[in-house]
């Protein structure tokens, strides 16, 4: 007897420990916990991969989503997912709530047979066990390089949209790049809770909502759609949608109603699917559906009926915790038997969201669209070779790409580089298209900027380590095949930010080509160091700055300035913080005002055919410049035209829709600056003598002067120079590059003098959302900044504004802090940058504003105060 008491305490004792993790380890124990063999394993079956980027609007809920995956394969507990955000790896992302870089993870899921029923490729398929390589993208516009680097990677886009916001300015934006570099999206509703909770929506009218968020969403996907892939639009009866509440972790298909209804119906689950979205209406009295709505009150559509509606019921009684009605209604719905006893002492909402997340649980609805309807590699990489290489398409690579062949040659993109846990160390984060990379191997890098044949920007080096990235952690493997997404190491010194990797010896295999990033960097900053002695670090700095990040810029200009260009305010902010404290342990830097690079341009064709005489008098050179077409600077700028055009196409297309003459087409000499850019230089000679030997003077004098413009030293922007006639010396000695490329410079300086020259600046398109009675304080404070407003409209079923206008991004610095305290803090805005407009001031007459921008440039710059007059470049007879 006197031993009890001690007993019970012992036994209390030894229970206690095993009590606590309790909750911890029943989480895990429905789902397997998977080994690196395991995903290695998988590795080897292109049909059971799938990857995917999760992308959408900022803050419409992607991080929060993602989580419900990640608790699916175990690696957080249920319980907090949503509230986790895994995938926010940085101290300032947890901070801010925003996501800045795209983080990878590599996830395993068992599924049965009766899941993949039905299922895309279900019959390629080895075995039931599925590998997820999952990206979650930020969805803040200044990090949109960060999305692009994303998708390259992946083959499938999971676009989240917020049910009530709807398809916003970045949804289109991301959209857009997804479908151009031919990814497969779907679609899903996000934070439905809000329906319920916080605006208490009825079920037509929130319906009709959701209808129109997936008209929206539709319509962009046709615009931008690319034939070769079919129809990409989404729609809830394909379940190619699915709505869900990423913060509480559910979510549904119609599917999963369908299968709940289909045997209480005795109709198949293909029929119910399509009762329970359109028009569709159900009459519980008569028990008939019917096309259109009848007069009785119990009629409803099916969507409301069978699917809104009881989610709305559990959600309510749920909050109001009423248990007597609400376990039997569990009891039915089987949930009952999931839940713990601790889950049921719960209330409120952690018990709302114990219950949603058992009865809807969300990564069953997402992984059932992410696996039914998005494409494996293999299937993806036949239709997105054409798009992805730059070489021969019948070649043995884009063969082995075409098949993601692992046995084929090794071809690998690498897309960012991932900050590495010691500093000033990067991973190299790419995928695999065709081959398997393994660990020291020998691997040809080719750089952006080489040249098939050349010897410039190209490496051979070892592979050190390949590794998978787990959101914070690596793990490393010993080879990876094709199709998958990879880290490798040790590669950081040779790869500044993308790069193609091949096998050692393949000297014919061309790069994969470049990405293009829908944002450009418009906004530069130049920095020093506060103590003269810290100057090494910052140089070292600036290049670890310019690997980790796809977009920023880091230049050294002539003056000794280190400029660091970036998309926008909050872009630079990130990149400096990441300056200061990561690349440069946390030596002082000092900051200029940000600075806006602008363009020049001329507005009407010159007044007179200007000559410039070579230094020796030899030689003369008579050129025009005239504006280009309206649209055409932009078609060049999106990669419609360039050098590498086809000429009949190009001729056909400035033919058609610019309205060249067909001869002058055939006779451009070279795009300009950096032989790309949106200039152009045409011969519009007849018959002269030696032109060909003078061509390449002519190009180089295009690509120095369109750099360096007349007016401030800036990029010049939609100007055609037409040489109209020459004058050259008989002797070829007379009449080399030196004679030529300054002649032809002068020339092209005198021709933009005589054409009306203007400053271009670049334009950006803002987004503001905000309730009515603060759009007067939008208005006054557009005013203010020059801005433009373009449409006001107000977003149906909601109070919310939404006003589109232009402003320019030399007026948008502190933008955002004006308008919150000019409206309470009830605006939100978003910059994209859209587009280059001229400045209708004449920088040529003393106190305009375009002038004092010029002066103000050239002072920086460290250039002469005044503009030089006419006759510095132009010459008499």
């Amino acid at each position: 007897l006197v031993h009890h008491p001690c007993d019970s305490s012992l036994s209390r004792a030894l229970a206690a420990p095993a009590h606590r993790p309790r909750p911890f380890t029943q989480a895990f124990s429905k789902m397997v916990k998977f080994t690196i063999e395991e995903i290695r394993g998988l590795m080897d079956k292109p049909h059971n991969i799938r990857n995917i980027s999760v992308i959408a609007h900022v803050d419409h809920g992607k991080s929060t989503l993602t989580d419900s995956l990640v608790a699916a394969a175990g690696i957080i507990a249920m319980e907090n997912a949503g509230d986790t955000r895994l995938t926010d790896t940085r101290e300032d992302e947890k901070e801010r709530g925003i996501t800045i870089k795209s983080t990878g993870i590599s996830l395993y899921y068992p599924m049965t047979d009766e899941e993949l029923k039905g299922a895309a490729e279900a019959n390629e398929r080895i075995g039931n066990d599925y590998l997820i390589n999952l990206i979650d993208s930020p969805g803040h516009v200044d990090f949109s390089s960060e999305v692009t680097a994303a998708l390259r990677i992946t083959d499938g886009a999971l676009v989240v949209v917020d049910c009530i916001e709807g398809v916003c300015v970045q949804t289109e934006t991301v959209l857009r790049q997804a479908l151009s570099e031919r990814i497969r999206p779907v679609l899903t509703v996000n934070k439905m809770d809000r329906c319920f909770l916080e605006l208490q929506v009825e079920g037509e009218e929130a319906y009709q909502n959701f209808l129109r968020v997936i008209e929206n969403a539709n319509v962009l996907m046709a615009t931008y759609q690319d034939d070769s892939m079919g129809d990409l639009q989404v729609f809830p009866d394909r379940s190619t949608v699915s709505f869900s509440a990423g913060l509480h972790g559910w979510a549904f298909t119609l599917t999963t109603f369908a299968k709940m209804y289909a045997a209480k119906f005795g109709i198949d689950e293909a029929r119910m699917i399509g009762k329970l979205w359109g028009e569709n209406y159900f009459d519980p009295t008569t028990k008939k559906w019917t096309s259109k709505k009848t007069d009785s009150k119990s009629c409803k559509r099916g969507f409301v009926q069978f699917c809104y509606d009881p989610i709305k019921q559990v959600i309510e009684l749920a909050m109001n915790d009423n248990r007597e009605k609400l376990f039997p209604m569990l009891e039915k719905l089987g949930v009952m038997s999931k839940l713990k006893q601790d889950d049921k002492e719960l209330t409120g909402k952690p018990f709302m969201k114990r219950i949603m997340q058992h009865w809807l649980p969300a990564h069953v609805a997402l992984l059932e669209m992410i696996i039914h309807h998005l494409p494996s590699p293999a299937k993806a990489q036949r239709y997105r070779v054409d798009t992805l290489y730059e070489g021969p398409l019948d070649d043995v690579y884009a063969t082995a790409i075409r098949n993601c062949d692992s046995n084929g040659p090794l071809m690998i993109y690498i897309s960012k580089m991932i900050p590495s846990s010691d500093k000033g160390r990067f991973f190299a984060f790419g995928r695999v298209f065709s081959g398997r990379v393994a660990a020291g191997m020998k691997v040809r890098i080719m750089g952006p900027n080489f040249v098939p044949g050349e010897k410039k920007d190209l490496f051979i080096k070892a592979v050190q380590r390949t590794v998978l990235c787990m959101g914070r952690k690596q793990e490393a493997v010993e080879d990876v095949p094709c199709g998958n997404t990879v880290a490798l190491v040790g590669l950081d010194q040779f790869i500044v930010k993308t790069a193609t990797l091949t096998n050692e010896g393949k000297d014919d295999a061309h790069p994969l080509k470049a990405m293009k990033f829908s944002v450009s960097p418009v906004v530069r900053v130049a920095v020093e160091p506060k103590h003269a002695c810290d100057l090494p670090k910052l140089v070292e700095g600036l290049k670890r700055l310019a690997r980790s990040d796809p977009m920023v810029q880091c230049v050294i200009e002539e003056t000794g300035e280190h400029i660091i260009a970036g998309a926008g305010e909050l872009h630079l902010e990130i990149c400096l913080h990441d300056l200061q404290n990561d690349f440069m342990g946390g030596a002082e830097i000092k900051v200029s005002e940000p600075v806006v690079a602008f363009r020049e341009t001329v507005i009407e064709q010159s007044d007179h055919t200007v000559m410039s005489k070579s230094p020796n008098k030899h030689n003369r050179l008579y050129l025009t410049a005239r504006p280009l077409e309206d649209g055409l600077a932009e078609a060049i700028d999106d990669g419609k035209f360039g050098p590498r055009d086809d000429p009949k196409i190009r001729t056909k297309s400035l033919v058609d829709d610019f309205g060249w003459d067909k001869e002058l087409t055939k006779k451009i000499w070279a795009f300009g600056p950096d032989t790309m850019g949106p200039n152009l230089f045409v011969d519009a000679t007849k018959g002269v003598q030696y032109l060909n030997e003078i061509k390449d003077s002519c190009i180089a004098a295009l690509q120095w002067a369109a750099k360096e413009g007349v007016l401030a030293e800036e990029n010049m922007r939609g100007i055609m120079f037409e040489v109209q006639d020459v004058v050259l010396h008989a002797d070829a000695i007379h009449r080399g590059g030196g004679q030529v490329i300054p002649t032809a410079r002068r020339a092209m300086y005198a021709a933009q003098l005589t054409g009306k020259p203007r400053l271009m600046e670049p334009v950006y398109l803002v987004e503001i959302q905000a309730p009515e009675g603060a759009l007067g304080g939008i208005y006054s404070v557009m005013n203010q900044k020059r801005g433009m407003v373009i449409e006001e409209c107000q977003r149906p079923g909601t109070p919310m504004y939404t006003v589109k206008a232009y402003l320019p991004v030399i007026e948008s610095f502190g933008f955002t802090a004006t308008l919150r305290a000019a409206t309470a803090g009830q605006a939100f805005p978003q910059c994209v940058f859209d587009h280059w407009e001229a400045l209708g001031a004449d920088p040529l007459q003393p106190g305009s504003q375009a002038n004092t921008i010029v002066l103000d440039i050239r002072k920086r710059k460290g250039i002469k105060q005044e503009i030089m007059p006419l006759g510095e470049y132009e010459d008499k007879l």
